[in-house]
């Protein structure tokens, strides 16, 4: 069982001890010590949170536990029901909300649930809030409502397709021209929340033939529901056997958007960022914004365009305030989480496939050509085994030490940089491991940068570097 309480929310394992896994007594622990902050921050009585969740198996039962701890603690809730972290990121403004809950473990497996929680502005909460949540479960320090002042619950089924209108009325989505190149496209909703909201997104986008997988929003994964490539054999396999133009997946909470080309290869998780600011930069200049470890691809196109590449650090609540402090107009992380401050600063798939498949439907030709327009690069994923009683911060300071001479990034972890090529290294917060991404224009170079970092913290290691 696993229970990690994070500043950006509770995530476990359903089952098991409480506090060990995510049970029922756990949920209520940390769903009571959001609303008592919440009631904190807002000097209310009764203040609002809207709440949805994705179709996972566990998600009712969660969801009972919320709605009736919030009631308990005297806060009004709307709940959205099963729906996705978008719209719920959307509906907090729109309902003039004090603070949102999404119940969704995003990518991982079946077996694990969580808290996401937002703030007024339907954003993740700072790392200020999140320790402040941590602290009041820890001492248990809250205060439910008498009998007279419980909070009251609305159900409410129009999120969905409010916050498709939404995406319609961007001016950067041009459904005509969807309509006019005739797509047919594969998608795979992997039986959770997207199975009920992309097909009439694209209904609304004029997508002509819609071929589904696994959009039954019951929670059973037919796979894995992280979006990789090794992951996707059948809709890759359905796209050339329909001869589709184009296939979509979504995870499960529908904030990460992957592509498939027409014959079945993928276009790249990295590249559905780079693909969506290529076609907003055409039309808006302005910055850009990813992660650390995200491809250089964003740049090179930022660039191109004109504009500025902003690194933040990993966390979407991090390349969020970097957006906001350069003004960036699309930014994102590599993982297929595309942000678009003209509809909210959150991880937004159904605002991706709209903008994308409108920069598509301009391009005029297939998505492999388009992929063949950018600049590509391999990123290389590995990870180094520490003991326990290793020092981690000295290994990546001694690491920084070696390649001072290259452009160092510290801002999360070291970032080394070598021309076109990079290396970041990042610590665990959760297990003693140390997290080695490395970037080249092809996978050999890629996976050689990698092993020589790898080589050099095992040398670090053999000189007893701790604590």
């Amino acid at each position: 069982m696993a229970l990690i309480k994070s500043i950006s929310g509770i995530r476990g394992t359903i089952g098991g001890k409480p506090g060990e896994g995510l049970s029922p007594l756990d949920v209520v622990k940390f769903t009571a010590a959001f609303g008592t902050l919440i009631k904190q921050k807002e000097v209310k009585e009764n203040p609002l949170i809207v709440i949805g969740r994705d179709a996972r198996v566990s998600g009712d039962m969660v969801n009972n536990l919320v709605l009736g701890t919030l009631q308990g603690l005297g806060i009004n809730v709307i709940d959205f029901g099963l729906s996705t972290t978008p719209t719920v990121e959307v509906m907090v403004t729109e309902k003039k909300a004090d603070a949102g809950i999404i119940l969704t473990a995003s990518h991982n497996p079946k077996q694990w649930n969580a808290l996401k929680l937002l703030n007024s502005a339907g954003e993740f909460i700072s790392a200020e809030w999140g320790q402040e949540v941590l602290s009041l479960a820890a001492a248990d320090d809250f205060e439910f409502a008498d009998v007279n002042k419980l909070g009251k619950v609305v159900k409410d089924d129009t999120a969905i397709d409010f916050h498709i209108r939404e995406i319609l009325n961007l001016e950067l989505v041009d459904v005509d021209a969807i309509k006019a190149r005739n797509f047919k496209v594969v998608i795979d909703c992997v039986n959770s929340t997207g199975g009920i909201a992309l097909p009439p997104l694209l209904k609304a986008l004029g997508v002509q033939e819609v071929v589904e997988l696994y959009c039954e929003p019951d929670g059973i994964f037919p796979h894995n529901p992280e979006p990789l490539p090794e992951n996707l054999s059948e809709i890759s396999q359905m796209v050339v056997k329909k001869k589709a133009d184009l296939g979509i997946v979504v995870d499960p909470d529908v904030d990460r958007l992957a592509l498939v080309c027409e014959d079945g290869e993928m276009f790249g998780e990295e590249y559905t960022l780079v693909a969506v600011a290529d076609y907003v930069l055409k039309h808006k200049k302005g910055n850009t914004v990813s992660n650390l470890s995200s491809t250089r691809a964003l740049r090179d196109v930022t660039e191109k365009a004109g504009g500025e590449y902003h690194a933040a650090a990993v966390g979407e609540v991090n390349v969020v305030n970097r957006m906001k402090e350069c003004g960036a107009v699309i930014g994102g992380e590599g993982n297929g989480g595309v942000i678009y401050p003209e509809i909210h600063y959150g991880r937004d798939a159904l605002a991706g496939i709209a903008l994308f498949l409108t920069h598509l439907a301009k391009y005029g030709k297939s998505i492999s050509m388009l992929r063949a327009t950018y600049p590509n690069y391999f990123i290389s994923k590995n990870k180094i085994e520490l003991t326990k009683e290793t020092n981690v911060d000295a290994i990546l300071a001694a690491i920084k030490d070696k390649y001072a001479k290259n452009p160092i990034n510290t801002e999360d972890g070291v970032k080394i940089e070598f021309d076109k090529e990079w290396v970041h290294l990042r610590k665990s917060n959760t297990e003693p491991i140390i997290r080695i991404y490395s970037e080249s224009e092809n996978e050999s170079t890629a996976n050689n940068l990698a092993n020589k970092i790898i080589k050099d913290i095992k040398e670090l290691m053999n000189h007893s570097i701790k604590y």
